[in-house]
């Protein structure tokens, strides 16, 4: 622990995962509390959550646990209250909330299609909305945007992903829109696109399809969740005061780089 985060209240929404190992959310949680914040971990499964604040704790940081679905605006405004109210402030809002599922513009089930919109957008935007205000009244804050390379470049595939892609393309936006809206008010706001990076639902893909991945990496590597923390460290904390409106991509070269196939 280095204290890059002493003294800062951040809210990580989506922080336990869904399977077993770790989660980018996970990751991030664990190396904010490293760095010395107080972290809210925000998941609709309370007892994931409680286990990963255990996992903090013993670790010797200071979490908490919020439960709750952050698609609802009253669920949002809670949350953002809840930090505050256990912590004094609120200095860093962690997007890191998201599903996917199949589907191109022909075959896609419009239920699946708003699912995935609300989960993946609009609850970036409500927590937003409700940890902006908490934000302004300390003198500013850092929000950060977990987005996807499929929100960036083209991906084809059997099955489709347009309502997933659509979604991440839109945090972009999202990301520019408050960063330019907020500045004034030191009020930052940056987006991680995510690139072949392992997690527990990566690896419900199966070895072949992860091999698949790891070869139109540029860098020729699998990326892990810590990356992803790591990058989320930098973007939370006063090391990165003079940054907003980036859109960063920690995908080993992916979205730059264009190369012959081997």
């Amino acid at each position: 622990m280095t204290g890059r985060l002493a003294g800062k209240v951040a809210v990580v929404t989506g922080a336990a995962p869904r399977g077993e190992g770790v989660g980018n959310g996970m990751a991030t949680a664990i190396a904010f509390a490293r760095e010395g914040a107080k972290v809210v971990l925000v998941n609709r499964d309370a007892l994931r959550a409680e286990k990963l604040a255990a996992m903090i704790v013993k670790d010797g940081g200071t979490a908490s646990v919020f439960a709750g679905d952050v698609t609802k605006p009253d669920v949002a405004e809670a949350m953002a209250a809840f930090a505050t109210r256990h912590y004094g402030r609120l200095d860093v809002l962690h997007n890191n909330v998201g599903i996917a599922g199949p589907g191109n513009p022909e075959t896609i089930d419009m239920d699946n299609w708003n699912r995935i919109l609300q989960t993946n957008l609009t609850s970036a935007m409500l927590c937003a909305k409700y940890c902006i205000p908490k934000m302004r009244d300390t003198g500013g804050g850092s929000i950060i945007n977990i987005s996807s390379i499929a929100g960036a470049i083209g991906l084809s595939g059997s099955k489709g992903a347009v309502a997933y892609a659509t979604s991440k393309a839109g945090l972009h936006g999202m990301t520019l829109s408050i960063a330019a809206d907020y500045a004034p008010q030191n009020i930052r706001c940056n987006c991680i696109i995510v690139g072949s990076v392992y997690t527990p639902l990566a690896a419900q893909l199966g070895e072949e399809a992860r091999e698949r991945r790891r070869q139109m990496v540029p860098l020729l590597t699998e990326g892990t969740a810590w990356d992803v923390a790591n990058g989320a460290v930098y973007l939370a904390s006063d090391e990165s005061r003079w940054v907003t409106g980036v859109l960063l991509p920690i995908d080993g070269g992916l979205c730059a780089i264009r190369q012959w196939p081997r």
